[in-house]
C-alpha cells in the first residue's frame, strides 16, 4: 500500500483556520468558558458539592474541545512555519486558554477549602469515582495560588511573557536559512528546520561537517536575539515561581512530573556512574566512518557503508510495514492503531523547506485521533521517531473512554509509551538483519538513542540547571551561555567528541517551551523506564493488556506508586534504572565484537 506523506486536517475541521466549522468550535468554546465560570462561582457560593460532577463533566469537555482546537492552528503552523497568518489566531487561542484558567482556578480554591469530610462526600460521588487522584491533585494546586487580583493579573501578562517570548522564538527560527556546498560542490541554501535534519542524517562526513559549521554561523548570528529571549522567558518563569512560593526552580518541574527529587537524583547517578561504556563505541564509530574522531554532527550521521554493503534508504512505506508489523508482535492494538495513523492521514512526514524543526505527536481529543508531524528522510532513525511518536499516540488512545482529566499523564511517563514503541522497531531492524555488515549498522542507529538520553539529554539538563542559578542572579549574555553549554556537553559526554555545539541552547525548541520547565529529564527517565518495561513485556503471558493496564494508570498516581503497582520496584533505588544499562552495554558488546572485522 502507498501511504500518503502529508496529513490530514480537513477531519478536525473543514476549511481549515478560517472555515466556518473552526469559528463556530472557537464561539462555542467562548460560550462554554462562559457558562463554566458562572457556575463555578454560583456553585462555590452556595457550596453545592452535589453540582461538582456536573461541573467537572463541562469543565472536561472545555478542556477537550480547547486542545482541539489548539492543534489544529499548531499543525498549520507548523506545516507552514515561515506564514505569519496563523500568529493572530493563536493568541486567540492562547486569550482563550486565560479566560479558562481564572474559573479553573476558582475551583482548585473551592476544593481546598472544603473540609476533609466534605471532601470525600465529594469522592463519592459516581461520576467522580475515576477522578479521585486528579481532583486531590486540583485541590493541592491550590496551596500555589495567589489572591484572584493577582493571578487575574498574571494569567493576562503571561500571554506577553512566557508564552509571548516562546512565540518569539518560533518566530526567530522561522526566518533562519543557511547556505553550505555539497559534495558535487554546488551551493545548497536549505531551513534552519532542514539543517537540523542534515547535521543528524547527511551522509558525506566533510559536507555535514560544513553545514554544522554554518548552522553555528547562523546562530551566531542571532544569538543575542536568542539570549533575550531565553532570559526573559526564564526571568518571568522564575518570577512567577518566587510568587507563588515554590522553594526552588526544580520543585515546578518535578511536581508537574509527579516524580520525587529522589527518584531523578537516584536516575542521573546511575547516568552518571555508567558514562564510560560509550567511549569504546564512539572510538569504533569513528574507525568505520575513517575519522580521527566523532564531532557533534557525528553522533547520529547513518554510516554509508560496511566494506562493500551499502545500507539502502528506507522508503515510507516500507518504515510504516516495519513499524505495523512489529508493533503487532507485542500487540495487535498498537499495531491496529499504527495502520490507522498511516492509513487515515494522521503523519505529515514531507521533507520540504518551509516546516516547523523536529517532531511532535499531539491528540485530536474531540474526535479520538492524533497528529503526529516530523520530517522524513529515509533513514533507520526515521523509522524509529515514527514510532516514536506512534507510541505517544497509541499512549492517548487507551485513555479515551476515562474522564478527561486521566488523559493528564505528566511527561516523564508520556516519554515511556514512546520509547518502548521506538525500542521495538530498532530491536526488529537488528533482528531482520541479513549480514554482519547490516547488522552493525543497525546496531549503530539503535545505539543514537542511548547516547541522546544518557549523554545529550543529560548535557541539556546540566546547562540547564546552571543557568537558571545564574538567571537568578541577573541577565545571562549569550557568550556565557555558550560557555556554558559546550562546558555542560564536555562533562556530560566525557569529551568523547572533537567538536562541540556552543550554541545549542539557541537551537533547540525544547528550551524554549513555556508549558513545561526543564522539558528534558523526563526524557531520560522515560528511556530508562521503558527499558525496564521492555524486559518485563518478555515475561508476561498477557503483556497487552497488562501494558494498557499501566498507561491506563499513568494519570492517576504518582510516578513512584505507577512503578511499584504495575511493576512492583522501587525508582529511588539503583536497581530498576540499572537494568536499562545492563541491556545498553550488550548493544555495545555485540557492535564491538561485530564491527572489529570492519575496521
Amino acid at each position: 500500500m502507498t501511504y500518503s506523506l502529508n496529513w490530514n486536517l480537513e477531519t478536525i475541521f473543514k476549511g481549515g483556520v478560517h472555515g466556518t466549522e473552526f469559528n463556530i468550535k472557537i464561539e462555542t468554546l467562548r460560550q462554554q468558558v462562559i457558562e463554566f465560570s458562572t457556575q463555578v462561582k454560583q456553585d462555590k457560593s452556595d457550596h453545592k458539592i452535589e453540582k461538582m460532577g456536573e461541573l467537572f463533566g463541562l469543565y472536561q469537555e472545555i478542556l477537550s474541545g480547547y486542545l482541539t482546537a489548539d492543534l489544529f492552528v499548531n499543525a498549520w503552523s507548523a506545516d507552514d512555519y515561515t506564514n505569519s497568518e496563523f500568529r493572530p489566531i493563536q493568541n486567540q487561542i492562547d486569550q482563550l486558554g486565560t479566560e479558562l484558567a481564572k474559573p479553573e482556578k476558582e475551583l482548585q480554591v473551592f476544593l481546598a477549602e472544603l473540609t476533609e469530610t466534605e471532601f470525600e462526600n465529594l469522592l463519592a460521588q459516581p461520576e467522580l469515582a475515576e477522578l479521585q487522584f486528579n481532583l486531590s491533585e486540583q485541590r493541592a494546586k491550590a496551596q500555589y495560588l495567589l489572591d484572584s487580583k493577582t493571578e487575574d493579573l498574571l494569567d493576562q501578562l503571561r500571554l506577553d511573557s512566557l508564552m509571548g517570548w516562546s512565540q518569539h522564538y518560533e518566530t526567530l527560527v522561522a526566518g533562519l536559512t543557511l547556505s553550505f556546498e555539497d559534495e558535487n560542490g554546488q551551493q545548497q541554501t536549505i531551513s534552519a528546520g532542514q539543517a537540523l535534519n542534515q547535521i543528524d542524517g547527511y551522509p558525506d562526513a566533510q559536507v555535514r561537517r560544513g553545514i554544522m559549521q554554518a548552522y553555528e554561523k547562523m546562530w551566531t548570528k542571532v544569538e543575542d536575539l536568542a539570549a533575550d529571549t531565553l532570559n526573559h522567558l526564564a526571568g518571568a518563569r522564575l518570577t512567577e515561581q518566587k510568587a507563588r512560593g515554590y522553594q526552588d526552580y526544580m520543585e515546578e518541574p518535578l511536581a508537574l512530573n509527579r516524580m520525587s527529587a529522589e527518584t531523578l537524583n537516584n536516575m542521573w547517578s546511575v547516568v552518571d556512574a555508567h558514562k564510560d561504556m560509550f567511549k569504546p563505541y564512539f572510538e569504533r564509530r569513528a574507525q568505520l566512518m575513517d575519522i580521527d574522531k566523532l564531532g557533534w554532527q557525528d553522533q547520529t550521521a547513518p554510516l554509508t557503508h560496511l566494506g562493500t554493503y551499502q545500507l539502502a534508504p528506507l522508503s515510507y512505506d516500507e518504515a510504516a510495514k516495519l513499524i505495523i508489523t512489529n508493533f503487532g508482535q507485542y500487540s495487535s492494538k498498537m499495531a491496529q492503531f499504527a495502520q490507522n495513523a498511516f492509513e487515515k492521514g494522521w503523519i505529515e512526514a514531507e521533507d520540504r523547506p518551509g516546516k516547523q524543526p523536529g517532531g511532535w505527536m499531539e491528540s485530536v481529543p474531540d474526535i479520538n485521533e492524533s497528529r503526529i508531524f516530523l520530517t522524513f528522510t529515509g533513514s533507520p532513525n526515521d523509522a524509529a521517531t515514527i514510532a516514536h511518536e506512534l507510541g505517544h499516540g497509541f499512549h492517548t488512545s487507551v485513555l479515551q473512554d476515562l474522564p478527561y482529566l486521566r488523559n493528564d499523564y505528566a511527561m516523564n511517563v508520556a516519554e515511556t509509551a514512546s520509547t518502548f514503541a521506538e525500542l521495538i522497531v530498532n530491536d526488529a531492524n537488528v533482528q531482520s538483519a541479513q549480514s554482519d555488515a547490516e547488522r552493525v549498522m543497525l546496531l549503530d542507529a539503535k545505539l543514537a538513542n542511548p547516547v541522546a538520553m544518557f549523554l545529550n539529554i543529560h548535557a541539556r539538563y546540566l546547562f540547564e540547571n546552571e543557568f537558571y542559578q545564574a538567571r537568578q542572579e541577573g541577565y545571562v549574555t549569550a557568550s556565557r551561555l555558550n560557555q556554558m553549554m559546550e562546558n555542560a556537553q564536555k562533562t556530560a559526554f566525557r569529551d568523547s567528541l572533537s567538536e562541540w555545539h556552543p550554541h545549542f541552547w539557541a537551537s533547540k525548541l525544547h528550551f524554549y517551551a513555556d508549558d513545561v520547565p526543564f522539558y528534558n529529564f523526563p526524557y531520560t527517565f522515560g528511556y530508562l523506564f521503558s527499558a525496564g518495561i521492555y524486559a518485563w513485556a518478555k515475561t508476561q503471558p498477557n503483556f497487552e493488556e497488562a501494558y494498557i493496564s499501566l498507561l491506563r494508570d499513568t494519570a492517576a498516581m504518582s510516578t513512584e506508586e505507577l512503578a511499584q503497582k504495575h511493576l512492583g520496584v522501587d525508582l529511588t533505588k539503583p536497581d530498576f534504572f540499572e537494568a536499562g544499562v545492563s541491556a545498553i552495554q550488550a548493544d555495545i558488546d555485540q557492535y564491538l565484537d561485530l564491527s572489529e572485522p570492519f575496521i
